[in-house]
């Protein structure tokens, strides 16, 4: 997958997502490469971003394959009850014919015309049913229904064959999406590690010290100017932003969709869940749901999309900021919607 670096705008805060639970989140890989000792403090920081916002996009295809894998098992299952569901009433059919003939068909001596009636293939006995004399109108009617019904079985068959080979497909998919993941946070891990303990807790200190201003923002704005904006937003849209409120300071986990620890799009759907609105799992499928706004639209409860593919999402709070799960080392906190590409917004409910 390709990186995403976030572009570096002109007086613009670069809010780093190291600590001391960056270091405590993944496990060294044995065989991994040595990281470039030769790195200034600044260029680990930012390779350290750039690879945790590839392991947000890449855990949102990753849920995204998830959730395909769940249609496809309760689909294959579906088709697989269906069949066995369709052979019993198939069975009865060959049954009705009377308990002389299923005796001869099962032992094999039945006479032609009515092998040729209980045959797995009931349209050479249509054709040939004129010169049959033997059949009643009856009879006939029953052959049409054992046609239609292996007809449908094998057609079920061949479907359920083809949703399990998909299954497999995305199954080993799904592996590859978890390796690479696991691969970014070794990488990441590797490129921490060469900081000193002194570094690492002044990075950490800035970035509580970033943390602890947008709250304040998100305080003042609530008390000011943001209350116009709040009062503005649906009540659902302004639950699920309460919601949110009170997960702050929970962990980002990849693929979690909460309720004590969240990914990014985990939050949002958790949130609005809480209001009463279902929304997809994936952020680029949330992006979806509602009638979109652009940045002067935005009012508190919205959701804020980030990048170009739609990799992040965050609930917009009001006065620029927003409430999001960030990536990987970091917890649900309040940042500026300014931290990286917005796009547009999504007004829900």
């Amino acid at each position: 997958m390709a990186s995403h670096r976030r572009p570096k705008q002109p007086g613009r805060t670069r809010v780093t997502i190291f600590g001391a639970t960056a270091a405590a989140t993944v496990a060294l890989s044995s065989q991994a490469a040595q990281a470039d000792p030769n790195l200034s403090k600044d260029e680990v920081k930012e390779q350290v971003d750039d690879l945790y916002e590839q392991v947000t996009k890449i855990n949102e295809q990753y849920i995204g394959a998830q959730e395909n894998e769940e249609q496809l098992q309760e689909r294959a299952d579906e088709l697989q009850e269906s069949v066995a569901r369709g052979q019993e009433e198939l069975n009865t059919l060959r049954n009705s014919l009377g308990s002389a003939a299923a005796a001869h068909y099962r032992t094999g001596s039945l006479d032609p015309s009515v092998q040729l009636f209980l045959s797995s293939d009931p349209d050479a006995y249509l054709e040939q049913a004129s010169t049959l004399n033997q059949i009643t109108g009856k009879q006939a009617e029953s052959l049409r229904l054992i046609e239609a019904k292996q007809r449908t079985l094998a057609q079920q068959r061949q479907e359920a064959t083809k949703k399990l080979e998909e299954l497999e497909e995305v199954r080993e998919e799904i592996g590859k999406k978890k390796k690479k993941i696991q691969g970014k946070l070794n990488e990441a891990q590797r490129l921490l590690n060469q900081l000193t303990q002194e570094e690492r807790d002044a990075i950490a200190a800035a970035e509580a010290d970033a943390a602890a201003r947008a709250a304040a923002e998100a305080q003042r704005a609530d008390r000011s100017e943001g209350r116009t904006e709040l009062a503005a937003g649906s009540s659902r849209a302004t639950s699920a932003l309460g919601a949110a409120q009170s997960k702050l300071g929970s962990p980002y986990v990849y693929g979690s969709p909460g309720p004590n620890s969240f990914d990014c799009s985990g939050l949002t759907s958790w949130a609005f869940a809480q209001a009463g609105i279902s929304l997809p799992r994936t952020s680029q499928a949330q992006a979806n749901v509602g009638t979109r706004v652009s940045r002067d639209q935005l009012q508190p409860g919205d959701l804020v999309f980030f990048y170009g593919d739609l990799g992040h999402v965050g609930i917009y709070s009001g006065n620029g900021q927003m409430i999001h799960s960030p990536r990987p080392g970091t917890v649900v906190r309040y940042e500026s919607i300014n931290v990286m590409p917005f796009q547009f917004g999504v007004r829900v409910g």
